[in-house]
């Protein structure tokens, strides 16, 4: 990113007495990806072979730089085939492929989580269900899949301590989901503490909500630049720099509001999921057109970066 990116409308609204207020040195974030870079771009909800062809043609054509992809629906939808097929291609274009793990609250036989108050969310109910979210990331990472997402905070702290103790592998990226993202610079701290390697929070944050984040962790976080419906449906494009400024090391995923969910994702789903795979890759266009325009694009980490640096980790040891 440029010294002084400059802010969307400035100079029409400078020429008519209306200048944007200066940005405050104070609230930027101090941290970067390791290797260099403050932001890195991320294209979820792509469920399958079939809407990985679809991104990765679509970015070749739109020339959007990806160094993430993530599905939503979990390793259990996938066959051994087909996550080999994801590893491959994505392997092949040096992108980290991200998968979910394990039963959730949502398709599991409680009914709270059907109430007004959400009950337990997305959380594991149960050894059954933790059980379920390990089995996921043992066979995804003996297929070759490096990152998983989860949404869960027993389950995050036990897949850290599986990677620590070698049952998967040492260099596995653990993401934690949006259904489940703090809020807060405590809550933040504690996920990166118990295991957490990128973060996704949910995109109503304010900036100073990120300022505050960032003066206790320099864990990577992820945000919606464009929410799903189901998470809110915020579109945040010309807030890109400045969140890019406030957040990094930030990845930026281009979501998509006005579209019925796809999880889990099964063959009935297939032209929703294709149309709208092929459509999040253009919206990731339109945010890196305005980083452009405004002078912010400069601060991109290098493709095939994908580690998070040196975090800080609650004790394993029983």
């Amino acid at each position: 990113m440029t010294d002084s990116p400059r802010h969307p409308g400035e100079p029409a609204l400078s020429t008519l007495g209306l200048p944007s207020p200066a940005a405050d040195p104070a609230d930027a974030s101090p941290h970067a990806f390791p290797g260099g870079g403050r932001w890195r771009t991320e294209i979820p909800s792509c469920e399958g072979p079939e809407a990985l062809a679809v991104v990765l043609k679509e970015s070749s054509r739109l020339d959007v730089p990806i160094h993430r992809i993530s599905q939503g629906s979990g390793v259990w939808m996938l066959t051994d085939a087909e996550i080999i097929e994801m590893v491959e291609a994505t392997a092949e274009r040096d992108i980290e492929l991200c998968l979910f793990t394990g039963p959730r609250g949502t398709w599991d036989t409680g009914a709270s989580v059907r109430t007004d108050s959400g009950g337990a969310g997305l959380r594991a109910r149960g050894h059954n269900a933790v059980a379920g979210c390990v089995e996921d990331a043992v066979r995804a990472t003996e297929l070759g899949v490096k990152c998983l997402l989860v949404a869960d905070e027993g389950v995050l702290w036990t897949l850290h301590r599986a990677r620590v103790a070698g049952i998967i592998p040492a260099d596995t990226t653990l993401k934690v989901s949006a259904l489940i993202g703090p809020v807060n610079p405590a809550a933040y701290a504690v996920f990166e503490r118990l295991g957490a390697d990128s973060l996704n929070v949910p995109s109503d944050l304010t900036l100073d909500h990120l300022t505050e984040i960032r003066r206790v962790s320099a864990a990577p976080m992820d945000m919606y630049i464009e929410a799903p419906d189901d998470l809110g449906g915020y579109v945040r494009m010309y807030e890109v720099a400045e969140l890019i400024r406030r957040g990094a090391p930030l990845y930026l995923k281009f979501g998509l509001s006005k579209t019925p969910g796809i999880y889990p994702y099964g063959h009935h789903l297939r032209e929703l999921t294709l149309a709208t795979a092929k459509e999040r890759v253009r919206r990731g266009r339109l945010a890196l057109d305005l980083l452009a325009r405004h002078g912010a694009d400069g601060s991109m980490a290098p493709l095939g970066s994908r580690l998070p640096g040196e975090l800080r980790r609650f004790d394993t040891a029983e």
